[in-house]
């Protein structure tokens, strides 16, 4: 069963869909979302019925503007809380606790935020959204200092995004404060089978333009990669859904890697692969389609993928406007010179830019040695908007 969903809907998502004929919930309000006539859809009720009845059922939202759908008509599934349990970063940093037992954490209300002292917190530390996406409201904080400037970009950012998503996918009532963690940023598309098992899909890389940054510009996969990490971030997985107890479940998980190679999990996205559809890039990297592999229950074959090693990173490309821009006063985006900025162009995707506050998607390959991925997380994108 998929759930298709605002803000963005892929085609190949729906082709993959159709092809499959698995039954897609109908939802009038997201027509304009769907571009395909032939897809297999279903009504509400029928929905419901097949979700309570079918076993093993298998679920995958493209966005997380769902969970409202569901946590209304699917209570009776244990659905609803098995999402929760990782969309509140609260209540997952308190179920791997044992896992991680000197990871520091804190929970506080947005109420409360101007009464925290940090000077008896270890710096430096992460500040957001105990529920967020789309790296909403998310702050370093490296010093004592920052925190009063941190609080007013915190409610400049909540008031501006305020209505943009469900309260179920971005609530700015309750915050968590957690410890920093130094290394590599990694983010893994997966997905739990029917006996709880772990299944690798792509491993990304998020880079970032310096220390302080907390974006979502640039993530890019090669076979090196995967090579390097797989197993130990399957470990790592695996300890999450013994800990989670979760089966026949997609996942996007956020990890870093510290210097000594310790890996630890920042978050686990429920119910879905890389948001905004972005998770096709693994088809172009490796000549997978992960929704078919996630409905058809099977694993890549990693052994024959990674025979051969082509030097490629295949890059997924998020163009963010600017935080001091308001979206809704934006009269239009240069994309042709924008687009100039890339070597091999191999998926472009145009996005609202008055209602969301990124103006597009690219997909991309770049050679391994290119100083191109430099140039792209230190673009100014202020010069292609009007």
């Amino acid at each position: 069963m998929i759930i298709l969903d605002q803000p963005y809907v892929s085609l190949f998502l729906q082709k993959a869909a159709r092809d499959m004929g698995i039954p897609v919930l109908n939802c009038s309000k997201d027509r304009e979302l769907i571009s395909l006539t032939d897809l297999k859809t279903v009504n509400e009720n029928e929905f419901i019925n097949i979700a309570k009845t079918r076993s093993p059922f298998l679920l995958y939202c493209n966005s997380e503007n769902s969970f409202h759908w569901i946590y209304r008509n699917l209570k009776d599934t244990g659905l609803p809380r098995q999402i929760q349990q990782f969309k509140d970063k609260v209540m997952f940093r308190k179920l791997v606790e044992e896992i991680y037992p000197h990871f520091l954490f804190k929970e506080v209300s947005y109420d409360q935020l101007a009464k925290v002292d940090t000077s008896k917190i270890k710096k430096p530390f992460i500040i957001k959204p105990a529920i967020g996406f789309f790296s909403m409201g998310v702050h370093k904080v490296s010093d004592d200092n920052e925190w009063e400037s941190i609080l007013g970009l915190i409610q400049d950012e909540m008031d501006k995004d305020k209505g943009l998503y469900p309260t179920e996918v971005m609530n700015s009532s309750k915050f968590i404060i957690e410890e920093y963690i130094e290394g590599a940023e990694f983010a893994i598309d997966a997905y739990y089978d029917n006996n709880g098992d772990p299944v690798i899909l792509n491993i990304l890389e998020h880079p970032f333009s310096s220390n302080g940054d907390v974006s979502d510009r640039l993530y890019f996969t090669s076979k090196k990669i995967i090579k390097k990490y797989l197993i130990a971030f399957r470990d790592v997985l695996t300890a999450i859904g013994k800990a989670t107890g979760i089966s026949n479940f997609p996942v996007h998980v956020e990890v870093r890697v510290d210097n000594s190679g310790n890996v630890i999990p920042i978050e686990v996205n429920p119910m879905r692969f890389a948001g905004w559809c972005t998770t096709d890039v693994a088809y172009y990297a490796y000549g997978i389609n992960v929704y078919e592999l996630y409905f058809q229950q099977k694993r890549p074959d990693w052994d024959q993928i990674l025979k051969t090693d082509d030097h490629t990173l295949y890059c997924i490309v998020v163009a963010d406007i600017p935080g001091d821009i308001n979206c809704k006063e934006i009269k239009g985006i240069n994309y042709e010179a924008y687009l100039s900025n890339f070597s091999n162009l191999l998926e472009f995707r145009k996005i609202n830019y008055n209602q969301y506050p990124v103006f597009a998607f690219s997909i991309i390959s770049v050679e391994c040695n290119s100083n191109e991925v430099d140039k792209i997380l230190k673009l100014d994108l202020r010069q292609y908007i009007s």
